[in-house]
């Protein structure tokens, strides 16, 4: 069985449906029943729940798909954390981009702190190498999970840099996550959460690898999810 089977065998609607509705839903600004007036509007009748349960089941699929994907990226690296309201607590989105603003990695975590920053830079080394400048904020806890990893030889000390100016390509970057879910209900738990901001996360770094390519077609958030499912 290939993973487009398993991914989208037993469903009672046809995967280019599937694949309209959550690509509208992480692209814009919109609600659940927004998209169902949009899907009414070609015909397809769904109720806005089962919207729902697309997009939490298949905003980690599109992640996987996404990191399967990704192409060579500059080796100077900015990495920070921005808020996510998650039933009423604060939770911290981390995210790391290059040079260029395409996005590395990113990942929902419940706290701030060495534990949750250790994980995130760990795993984005292992995945991505050593790069030639690691820019971070100065937040105790970022410092030392940087520390550590010296230790471990993931990361050169000559690499890392504490830079607000720097840093402030990422902090731009953050807006289009904030600017999503004005419209958008609030999280209701830390899995729905993680799963919906993976999907509006590979959205978003798509449009900026077009961006940055200068695409004479423009960008489609529905085709370029279509392009990654398997064949």
């Amino acid at each position: 069985m290939t993973l487009k089977d398993a991914t989208f065998k037993g469903r009672h609607f046809q995967q280019d449906i599937i694949i309209v509705a959550v690509g509208y839903y992480f692209r814009f600004s919109l609600s659940y029943r927004d998209i169902v007036e949009l899907l009414r509007d070609r015909g397809v009748s769904v109720h806005h729940t089962t919207v729902m349960r697309w997009v939490h089941h298949y905003g980690p699929i599109f992640k996987a798909l996404w990191r399967q994907h990704q192409t060579s990226h500059t080796k100077s690296w900015r990495i920070d954390e921005t808020y996510i309201n998650v039933k009423g607590h604060w939770t911290y989105l981390y995210r790391a981009i290059d040079s260029n603003g395409l996005t590395l990695d990113f990942e929902l975590r419940k706290h701030r702190d060495y534990a949750a920053a250790y994980h995130f830079l760990k795993r984005l080394l292992t995945t991505n190498g050593r790069p030639d400048r690691l820019v971070t904020d100065q937040y105790r806890a970022t410092l030392k999970a940087v520390k550590h990893l010296m230790k471990q030889d993931y990361l050169s000390k000559s690499a890392h840099q504490c830079s607000k100016y720097r840093n402030n390509l990422i902090e731009q970057d953050h807006r289009f996550i904030k600017r999503h879910r004005v419209r958008s209900a609030s999280f209701q738990s830390i899995r729905t959460a993680s799963a919906t901001l993976s999907g509006i996360e590979v959205i978003h770094a798509l449009r900026k690898k077009t961006r940055r390519e200068l695409s004479l077609i423009g960008f489609s958030a529905v085709d370029e999810l279509k392009a990654m499912v398997p064949a």
